[in-house]
């Protein structure tokens, strides 16, 4: 189901709750969701649909293919980082924001499998603003 995109700073500020198996409708309405605006989005996070639970949706610019990540966590970055300038869809304008340039993350897929992966430049910059998203960051 598509949702809504939410836009209050208060429920995006929170940081969010550790996601489980109960939570797959939630992951699949983000993928719908972010589906839905392709043509200006390329990752969303739950609270960015009104629901705090740690999932991230995104499209691996890699492989041009959607990647569902229930309980996301940076393990490892590399030494170069950048500056980016970066815009949301909960957020009005662009805001810059240190980015790594490759990441290590380790999370869950919609099957509820650990998974650990290397993702690198604009990717790895998505994933980043996502997490930060769960965390609470805005940019």
């Amino acid at each position: 189901m598509i949702r809504e995109i939410n836009h209050n700073v208060e429920i995006l500020q929170k940081k969010c709750d550790v996601a489980t198996k109960d939570d797959l409708d939630v992951a699949k309405d983000l993928l719908e969701t972010l589906q839905h605006h392709k043509g200006h989005c390329v990752g969303m996070a739950s609270n960015m649909i009104g629901v705090c639970k740690n999932i991230i949706a995104f499209e691996d610019m890699e492989s041009k293919s959607y990647v569902i990540m229930m309980n996301p966590e940076i393990i490892k970055t590399s030494k170069e980082s950048y500056m980016a300038e970066e815009g949301c869809l909960s957020l009005d304008g662009t805001r810059k924001a240190k980015r790594y340039k490759s990441i290590k993350v380790r999370y869950y897929d919609k099957d509820m499998k650990v998974k650990i992966r290397t993702y690198k430049d604009f990717t790895a910059q998505i994933i980043q603003h996502e997490i930060d998203h769960c965390n609470g960051i805005l940019i």
